[in-house]
């Protein structure tokens, strides 16, 4: 092996780009802090509104969008509703960046260049097929794997391994032919074009994925691997990153901890800042079931003026320190904060809305680990109810309690670093063996 090989294998490029909220950033964060701690070059390419958060973890930042271009988003009340929520993702986050990242990815490859990627990045899926830079697709959420075996829950409806394999067929093709393709097809089918790269259709079914690489940042006992998912799909398990070292918990939140029985968590998501109704009907709950709770949100608008004895709001708080001393969690089911609450193992009130929320609440509940409301059906009396039965059931605490003991997020870096790396470093000895 020549030096200038083993530099290169000792120390790769890697690219990671991801699209969405803190929950899809964080994960990002702490692979690129361990991949460069093995001593790769670690970028994460990301909306600015992040910069901070990933320079301060002592990574590389690439701009991808703006803060006025999150802001926007963030404030589309489109985002949170049931049959719009894609068509918003789509308009506002995917199609945006798909030249932008591919130009990115372009500028900067060379031949010890390995990106690992959102499914959403799809910029980075094109790079992988017109200039041949090694891609791991890099899935957060189990939604993102289709199955005609078991898909759990995408949507509202119910596709697991009691529905006939030909409704899933059917589904899916309706969901591609009305949705998927309607809205995304047309814009990244003419970046393609303009690259004398073909159509594409389907592109949730297959084209999504790598052929290289896939790798799943969840465990098999949450999502189990399913036969007809990708041969090269890999399942890490869930990474967790909280913004620790930055931020850690201030004397007045451990004050109102300390104050009382553990309190109730309430957040709409670190995205969310029109959900009104969600921290009306929630407080008001609090006041029928006497509960504490903590209401996290950046976005204080949300949040009436009169809160009850007892609660309080906080724009932010470290999950991986707070949330094993609250008594529950209430919240839309984003993977990240799932996550983090399966590891505290407390039960969950899941109020999904759209994305991969209410896959994620089906495999909770399959799970046994709480219940869910969803949001036309998320009124004070019912949230109130449905808490008591969470905290009152034996059989949910149980499991929470020994579903915790799995997540073990260390295993789940070196697991999915391990992935990354190997794609980088087979790819470089291929292409030296070719010009050998």
């Amino acid at each position: 092996m020549t030096n200038s090989l083993s530099a290169m294998l000792d120390r790769l490029d890697i690219l990671l780009p991801t699209i969405g909220s803190a929950g899809d950033v964080h994960p990002v964060i702490a692979l690129g802090t361990a991949l460069r701690e093995r001593g790769h070059h670690a970028a994460v390419v990301t909306n600015q509104y992040f910069e901070q958060q990933v320079r301060d973890a002592g990574l590389d930042f690439v701009a991808l969008g703006t803060i006025q271009e999150a802001a926007e988003i963030i404030g589309d009340p489109r985002l949170w509703h049931p049959t719009r929520s894609f068509a918003c993702l789509v308009e506002r986050a995917i199609v945006p960046n798909i030249e932008r990242l591919y130009r990115i990815i372009q500028d900067r490859h060379s031949v010890n260049t390995v990106v690992a990627a959102s499914g959403l990045c799809f910029g980075a899926r094109i790079a992988q097929e017109k200039l041949g830079v090694p891609l791991a697709t890099v899935h957060l959420q189990p939604v993102m794997l289709r199955s005609l075996v078991d898909s759990g829950s995408p949507g509202r409806i119910r596709m697991d391994r009691s529905v006939p394999r030909f409704l899933k067929q059917a589904f899916f093709w309706i969901a591609d032919k009305l949705m998927v393709d309607r809205h995304l097809a047309p814009p990244l089918n003419a970046f393609r074009a303009q690259l004398a790269l073909p159509a594409v259709t389907r592109i949730l079914q297959d084209y999504v994925h790598s052929p290289q690489l896939v790798i799943g940042l969840f465990p098999e006992w949450f999502a189990p691997v399913q036969p007809d998912w990708p041969a090269h799909t890999h399942l890490a398990g869930f990474v967790l990153h909280d913004d620790n070292e930055r931020r850690s918990v201030t004397t007045d939140v451990e004050e109102f901890l300390e104050a009382g029985p553990p309190p109730l968590l309430f957040t709409p998501g670190s995205a969310a800042a029109t959900l009104k109704d969600f921290f009306r009907e929630s407080i008001q709950a609090c006041r029928i079931g006497d509960y504490r709770a903590m209401l996290v949100t950046q976005f204080p608008d949300q949040l009436p003026s009169d809160l009850p004895s007892g609660v309080r709001h906080f724009s932010y708080l470290p999950f991986g320190q707070i949330m094993s001393r609250c008594s529950a969690i209430v919240y839309p089911g984003g993977i990240g904060t799932m996550a983090q609450a399966i590891k505290a193992g407390i039960p969950h009130l899941i109020v999904p809305h759209g994305h991969d929320q209410p896959d994620n609440a089906f495999r909770a509940r399959r799970l046994g680990l709480g219940t869910s409301i969803y949001p036309e059906r998320y009124q004070a009396p019912r949230v109130a109810l449905a808490l008591r039965r969470l905290l009152d059931s034996s059989e949910i605490q149980r499991c929470c309690h020994n579903f915790a003991g799995k997540v073990d997020p260390e295993t789940a870096v070196k697991r999915a670093c391990d992935l990354i790396e190997g794609l980088g470093r087979n790819s470089v000895t291929r292409l030296n063996r070719a010009f050998a």
